[in-house]
């Protein structure tokens, strides 16, 4: 893949959520995972949330055996994740918040506030080859302190431009665009790896996919909501066609 090239990384949370809406084994995260390797995923990724709402323990181990590129394990800062991570050693750990009532996250991570703590955290997960991504919002602040604690990649919340878009308020919708474009460059600058995702669709992706710095997106409701209407391979083939086109 050439230095510019741009990854997708699918994200399959809701295919467990929509398994233990009954409590079985079906469908499985992890054919979820292998079939959109397939279609072109050059990565997935999974959040073990601490209440255990759609990804299991389970499942993280089945997706360590099972995939053949790099698993981009999501989680909060906390000691029990931490361990998780140590045991399985994945190529990616992305630090996101999390609130237990949230329905998804919300926001990114505060970073500048914690900046300590996060430095202590992230050390021996850097020290295990993993590398460490933080889930932070456009804000100079907040990447500024993700550079200093060590992280190597940020992922910027992209949910504010979708939201706006969705809702038709495209002059917000813009701003909060040029802000991660901006901010993409800025991380770009300090030398960390810019990744982007939360929320991202056929309709907004390709602005953000045009961002030169950006090198993955990480997108998982939309393309599994979209694959109850046109199965999971074309869902991420057509994500992937739009990325290209952009770039």
């Amino acid at each position: 893949m050439s230095q510019n090239s741009l990854r997708l990384g699918v994200n399959i949370d809701h295919v467990a959520t929509v398994r233990n809406a009954r409590g079985g084994a079906y469908p499985d995260p992890i054919r979820a995972a292998k079939l959109a390797e397939e279609a072109g995923a050059d990565g997935i990724t999974a959040h073990l949330r601490e209440d255990r709402r759609h990804i299991t323990d389970a499942d993280i181990d089945g997706l360590m055996e099972a995939l053949s590129v790099p698993l981009n394990f999501e989680m909060a800062a906390t000691d029990e994740m931490q361990k998780i991570a140590l045991r399985h050693k994945p190529h990616a750990v992305c630090i996101v918040p999390e609130k237990r009532e949230e329905r998804t996250t919300e926001g990114g991570l505060e970073v500048a506030r914690e900046e300590n703590r996060l430095a202590h955290f992230i050390a021996p997960l850097r020290d295990a080859g993993c590398r460490v991504s933080i889930f932070i919002a456009a804000d100079q602040k907040q990447i500024e302190a993700a550079h200093r604690i060590g992280a190597e990649v940020i992922e910027l919340h992209t949910g504010a431009y979708c939201d706006h878009h969705t809702e038709g308020n495209f002059a917000a919708r813009d701003k909060e665009l040029a802000a991660l474009q901006d901010m993409a460059t800025f991380a770009h600058s300090l030398g960390l790896e810019v990744h982007a995702g939360h929320g991202l669709t056929y309709e907004t992706v390709a602005p953000v996919a045009a961002f030169p710095e950006v090198m993955e997106l990480n997108i998982g409701h939309f393309l599994i909501g979209e694959a109850i209407f046109r199965g999971l391979t074309p869902a991420v083939q057509e994500m992937r066609r739009l990325m290209d086109e952009a770039r």
